[in-house]
């Protein structure tokens, strides 16, 4: 298939499935936090446009959910691309967001936008005294991020990553993603370990706790997590769960499930399985 049909299809899918799944606002997003927070487990709200959003739609939206006042300990994740990397617009996200308790994360997106969005958490963090950007284990850049935000009072959360870095990525994730984990062990400042690998939350959580380092697991919404809270469960670390809302989540949804046809499999293996 080619590049072009491809990119139309999975627009096409977009449109088709925003227009019939239904769509969670503003309000039931904080709901859905209010009771993750009955559970023990903290939330990272992050708004999902529509296939066609504009940047004003996004600063309302986050706007609104700053006014339903999700429960203490709440972050929002946004991406700095759809706000064109504006300051303004970052302003008119973060100063409600703040004043609201919740902490400002940026995402990560493509290794290009990797620069840009580095600079902007920096930034936020001297403007608003809190921050937070995800750093993925698969770029090379990343080992340099980290040395430059270790003693900052940033907010670190480690993924895999999704994005291919043009350098070629690094020869074994799982070691790139550790070695991260060691340069950040020690800082004041909380670090999230975002990863559904049993295996790989426990090494992680455990340097980071040894260390007296603030750290806890974050979970994907819809992805096999049970593995995972044991090993938090039984280490005694915070949960937090990352819960996309707005109208591009279900299309987001669909199109990763159909990436992932091996997801059936992994939910029985991640229910049944043993660590």
């Amino acid at each position: 298939m080619s590049a072009g049909l491809s990119t139309r299809l999975r627009a096409a899918l977009s449109r088709g499935v925003e227009a019939m799944a239904p769509v969670a606002d503003a309000a039931a997003a904080a709901r859905s936090a209010d009771r993750l927070a009955q559970q023990g487990v903290a939330a990272t709200l992050s708004y999902f446009p529509a296939w066609n959003g504009v940047a004003q739609g996004i600063i309302e939206a986050c706007e609104r959910l700053s006014d339903v006042k999700p429960p203490p300990g709440t972050c929002l994740a946004i991406k700095a691309a759809p706000l064109y990397f504006s300051k303004d617009n970052l302003r008119a996200v973060a100063r409600p967001a703040s004043a609201a308790g919740m902490t400002v994360v940026f995402d990560a997106l493509t290794h290009v936008q990797a620069g840009d969005t580095m600079d902007l958490a920096e930034w936020m963090a001297g403007e608003f005294a809190s921050g937070g950007v995800a750093l993925p284990a698969r770029w090379r850049r990343s080992v340099g991020d980290a040395l430059r935000f270790r003693d900052v009072p940033v907010r670190i959360r480690l993924v895999k990553g999704e994005w291919a870095d043009p350098d070629g990525h690094v020869a074994n994730i799982e070691d790139a993603y550790m070695a991260l984990v060691q340069s950040l062990a020690g800082r004041a400042a909380p670090v999230g370990i975002a990863t559904h690998d049993p295996a790989l939350a426990k090494r992680a959580l455990r340097l980071l706790r040894d260390a007296g380092t603030p750290c806890e697991l974050e979970q994907l919404r819809g992805l096999p997590g049970r593995q995972t809270r044991r090993v938090a469960s039984a280490m005694d670390a915070p949960v937090r769960l990352y819960w996309p809302f707005g109208p591009g989540w279900w299309p987001y949804a669909a199109e990763k499930l159909l990436e992932r046809p091996y997801l059936p499999w992994w939910w029985l293996r991640d229910k049944w399985g043993r660590l």
